[in-house]
């Protein structure tokens, strides 16, 4: 509160020009005419359908991805190595690419939110699955239970903290690589309302679209975390806390 006081204060006495950074009030006044005429509503919804269907496919690809990897040596060595090689390019590297091999319209977009967002579950579940205790398989191996049971029963829920883990990370990613994928011959979203903003000098603008990425990012962090609250009931709640 102290530092929006003092930014007030400091763009009221002109120390802050508007085109260099807006004031907390203009922003405010800002976000409520473009929540009043629509124009907000409209681009968030946009951007709201883009991150889910992105971050969807990611679970789905990521999952998959981890399981072959993580559940046999074959699997790891024909996946693991190409996704590392792709986790390190640049996305904006891949713009151009997917623009010639999907075209311009949504499914560019949420390629890319896809591909940024499926690393971290892929990551994080091949590390559970790799990292379920011996002694629980052979357990499951004394016990008689099939492969599949094996998976159901002892390997998914030994690797669910860590898919969960994974997933929180892929939900902060997919609101990154909105950001580049509305920035890219886009004509609706958050993302595309700054761009525009951005040519006419509207600070106040893209800092409203900033506060609802931010406003989105915390939101869709909790509801994961509400999530691991529900399925991870069965760890002792100081394990859960950390």
């Amino acid at each position: 509160m102290i530092m929006l006081g003092g930014w007030q204060a400091a763009s009221s006495a002109g120390l802050i020009p508007p085109r260099i950074l807006s004031s907390p009030l203009q922003i405010l006044q800002t976000g409520w005419a473009l929540a009043c005429d629509g124009t907000l509503s409209a681009n968030l919804e946009i951007s709201l359908l883009r991150a889910s269907a992105g971050l969807i496919l990611a679970v789905v690809v990521g999952v998959a991805l981890a399981l072959v990897a993580g559940l046999s040596r074959t699997g790891e060595d024909i996946v693991d190595a190409p996704l590392q090689v792709i986790r390190t390019l640049p996305a904006l590297a891949l713009v151009p690419l997917f623009i010639l091999w999907f075209g311009i319209g949504e499914l560019p977009k949420i390629l890319l939110v896809a591909l940024g967002a499926m690393f971290p579950v892929y990551l994080n579940l091949h590390k559970g699955i790799r990292a379920v205790d011996p002694k629980l398989m052979e357990m499951a191996s004394l016990l008689g239970l099939s492969r599949r049971a094996t998976i159901r029963h002892v390997v998914i829920p030994g690797a669910l903290p860590d898919f969960l883990v994974g997933l929180r990370f892929a939900v902060g990613i997919s609101w990154l690589m909105l950001v580049v994928a509305e920035q890219v011959n886009a004509e609706s979203g958050i993302g595309h309302m700054m761009m525009d903003a951005q040519d006419f000098l509207r600070t106040d603008i893209i800092l409203v679209g900033l506060v609802i990425y931010g406003v989105l990012g915390l939101l869709s962090d909790q509801v994961v975390r509400f999530l691991e609250a529900r399925l991870l009931v069965w760890r002792p709640l100081r394990e859960r806390k950390v």
